[in-house]
């Protein structure tokens, strides 16, 4: 399945205050990215740290981003799990709750094989009807699917994309030369979101463009017209923001980002902790360097 969404995406943190979702502040969050010209939220990704949240939150927060959202953008829901039975049943309940796609992690910790990376996701296919976006990111989960098998994943009806965080840009072309034209290929990794998307890549899923939503989607821009020297001296610019947003485990960094920038955020749930005074001066740093407004201001 190919053409789900050209453009860009936000892998969106979960702003909190206390132990509670500070949704005044999400609400702040998803005007700016529509105000930006993100194209899709993604809601309960990584960033979003879904990880610590509960049943009740993440209804909450599904609920709250598709009334919010009004359809000014695509929404898509995080559902991926480290069991198949777990990950099937997150992925109806964000299909019944409105989500306009699914962005599926490989089941992380336990490891399984190529054939077990398919069968997972076979079993999301066959129990929803709207897209799915696998998401590759093996330094999270400690598996990778491998080109064959991104390959094998487009043969299924609802597969409509793989989001690539492996790192590895000969592993990252081998695949895109494998699914072109059967399945969408988007940067997970915002380092190489202008090799990506050079490469035939349709889309992006940043963690930055929740801190610079427009200049993210300015890049993505400039190297679908052509101009990829006004895109590398954009992307050079935001390299120190990039690189700034991963000085610790995401999303410590951008929660930061956000509340330097006025929109909340608030500090991670445990097990990941505040960011750390001298990541915060590289953060300030970066964002004042390369020119960002506080929203609002």
């Amino acid at each position: 399945m190919t053409g789900f969404f050209h453009g860009t995406a936000t892998a969106m943190i979960t702003p909190f205050v206390g132990d509670k979702i500070d949704f005044e502040a999400f609400g702040r969050m998803i005007e700016y990215q529509i105000q930006g010209g993100t194209d899709v939220l993604v809601v309960l990704g990584t960033t979003g740290e879904p990880a610590t949240m509960t049943e009740e939150e993440k209804e909450e927060a599904m609920r709250f981003a598709i009334e919010k959202t009004a359809k000014r953008a695509k929404i898509v829901f995080g559902s991926g799990a480290n069991s198949t039975k777990k990950a099937v049943e997150a992925s109806k309940k964000a299909e019944a709750f409105g989500a306009d796609g699914l962005l599926v992690v490989t089941p992380y910790y336990n490891k399984c094989t190529q054939n077990g990376i398919y069968e997972y996701y076979k079993a999301i296919n066959d129990a929803v009807s709207i897209p799915i976006i696998a998401y590759n990111v093996p330094a999270r989960t400690g598996v990778n699917i491998l080109p064959a098998t991104a390959e094998r994943l487009a043969t299924l009806p609802h597969l409509a994309g793989i989001k690539e965080a492996c790192g590895n840009m000969e592993q990252i072309c081998e695949t895109m030369r494998r699914i072109r034209g059967k399945m969408d290929l988007y940067s997970g990794d915002d380092n190489l979101n202008l090799p990506i998307l050079a490469i035939g890549g349709e889309g992006l899923i940043s963690v930055v463009s929740n801190l610079l939503p427009r200049d993210v989607k300015e890049m993505f821009t400039l190297v679908k017209a052509g101009k990829l020297s006004e895109a590398n001296a954009l992307q050079d610019r935001l390299l120190p923001v990039i690189d700034a947003c991963f000085t610790e485990v995401n999303p410590i960094p951008v929660k930061y980002g956000c509340e330097a920038l006025g929109l909340g955020g608030g500090i991670p749930r445990g097990p990941l902790t505040e960011l750390e005074d001298a990541h915060k001066k590289v953060m300030d740093d970066a964002l004042s360097a390369f020119g960002a407004k506080k929203v609002n201001a």
